[in-house]
């Protein structure tokens, strides 16, 4: 839960004074700034953007805010229990609850395991040189970075890496459409999944694991067994909010290897509180595990820095506009279409903020960043990727960002669909479990490395300044 003030339990206070927390070791001024904001809910995207800032003075600063940001979450919410006693998250897991331990459900499915990579894509399934084409033509129009394609170009010429059976992949929320589920399945890996307990997710899950080659492991309650799939997920799944004890009990019996995958969302505030319990529950496994890896995906409307070969690409395409675009940015005084980096930026920051999208997703966001900055930090294999922009029933619920999307494609961004990226990012969770990245002097370079932004960081216009006519377009082609 979110800590209870005089105002209640304020997600904009926690919001304030996390950034604070997390700025002050660095930036005394930014972190004053954050904690005077009397708009947080509008004013939060100059803040979200001077963390970044403030991160490139050098690696230690980046360190300390990634540390101290993280410390302050875990400092501030708190657990409260079904009796309505509340207690620090330090103290969740080492407090009873009188709820009985998760038992283990197998299903190993009927299908034959692929060892080639292949990629949904506009109604095809690429793979070999088409899908190496691909790549090379996301690279030459921006979509993704070229370690992306070099990292993917690996998984395609390493067939036999697809072969996770000597992992076991922990898929926390493992019905997300942006999830590795279906391709680790496909690929016939063991995956462990945890979701809420809700009978159609785990029939829509069940049903994919019969169709494939992998092994699901789910968590259900005792005495349940594996036979009827319909009984199966009338009692699988576990809530992270309300069982997260049960769970990190559960997760710590799973024998092998651990990878333990954040595809978790929420709708609003819930979205910070389960990021919190799952960020929680990392901290307990790894201290009780050796050797846990870590996997994130990222969301491209986010601030990033980028390399200069983003800001040359950016700057290129913006000496290149149009007399119309021109002639908008004029008319607009400024407002619309203002270039996306100075000239020559080195890096240049990438602030694809969306307003819409809120502080609550912003800082549930920015925490899985912090902690895979400090679990690569302390060794941890970490496997972090920006994903595309991609239509999933999230986005499409918010009718701005719906018709943003539709209309991006007249500035360069490409929208992926969720088989697309769910493939895509499961291929570069393969790179990086057997592969990694190499060593990076920054933080934010690690956080670079193999994105697949969808060209946002090489727009020639800053995100936002577009945002509204994209919107315009999206609306207009929708109704035609």
């Amino acid at each position: 839960m979110f800590p209870l003030t005089d105002a209640g339990r304020s997600t904009s206070a926690l919001g304030r004074a996390v950034v604070a927390d997390a700025l002050r070791g660095v930036d005394p001024v930014g972190a004053r700034a954050a904690e005077h904001e009397t708009n947080w809910r509008h004013g939060y995207l100059g803040h979200f953007r001077r963390l970044i800032e403030a991160g490139l003075l050098s690696r230690d600063a980046a360190l300390t805010i990634a540390r101290d940001g993280l410390a302050s979450l875990h400092s501030r919410m708190t657990v409260v229990a079904d009796d309505g006693r509340e207690t620090g998250l330090g103290e969740a897991f080492s407090s009873p609850d009188g709820h009985e331990p998760l038992a283990t459900a197998t299903v190993t499915g009927a299908g034959q395991a692929e060892r080639e990579l292949s990629l949904p894509y506009r109604g095809r399934r690429l793979r070999g040189d088409d899908l190496r084409r691909r790549l090379d033509a996301w690279v030459t129009a921006g979509v993704i970075e070229p370690s992306c394609a070099e990292a993917v170009g690996a998984v395609i010429a390493n067939p036999d890496w697809l072969d996770l059976r000597d992992q076991r992949v922990v898929v926390l929320g493992a019905g997300a459409e942006m999830g590795p589920l279906p391709s680790l399945l496909r690929w016939g890996g063991d995956v462990v999944a945890v979701d809420l307990p809700r009978p159609e997710i785990w029939r829509r899950l069940l049903h994919t694991t019969r169709r494939h080659a992998g092994r699901l492991h789910l968590p259900v309650r005792p005495g349940t067994t594996a036979g009827d799939d319909q009984a199966l997920a009338a009692h699988a799944g576990a809530d992270l909010l309300h069982r997260l004890p049960q769970v990190a009990q559960w997760l710590l019996g799973v024998d092998g290897r651990l990878v333990l995958g954040n595809y978790v969302y929420a709708d609003g505030a819930t979205n910070v509180r389960v990021a919190m319990a799952v960020d929680a529950l990392t901290r307990h496994l790894q201290q009780r595990r050796d050797g846990v890896a870590l996997a994130f995906l990222a969301t491209p409307t986010d601030v990033f820095a980028v390399p200069a070969d983003a800001v040359l690409h950016a700057e290129q395409g913006y000496a290149r506009r149009g007399v119309a675009r021109k002639a908008l940015r004029v008319a607009s005084a400024g407002r619309l279409l203002h270039r996306n980096y100075p000239p020559g930026a080195d890096p240049g920051i990438n602030d694809s903020l969306v307003p819409q999208q809120g502080p609550n997703y912003a800082l549930a966001k920015r925490l899985q960043r912090w902690r895979a900055t400090v679990a690569r930090e302390e060794g941890a294999t970490v496997s972090f990727t920006v994903a595309p922009p991609t239509r999933t029933r999230s986005v499409l619920r918010n009718r701005a960002l719906a018709a943003a999307y539709a209309g991006a494609h007249r500035f360069g961004v490409e929208v992926f669909d969720p088989a697309t990226s769910n493939t895509l990012m499961a291929a570069m969770l393969v790179h990086d479990l057997r592969a990694g990245g190499p060593p990076q002097a920054q933080p934010w370079q690690d956080e670079a490395y193999g994105a697949a932004h969808g060209g946002l960081w090489r727009l020639p216009y800053a995100p936002r300044s577009a945002l509204g006519l994209a919107v315009l377009l999206g609306l207009g082609g929708a109704r035609t």
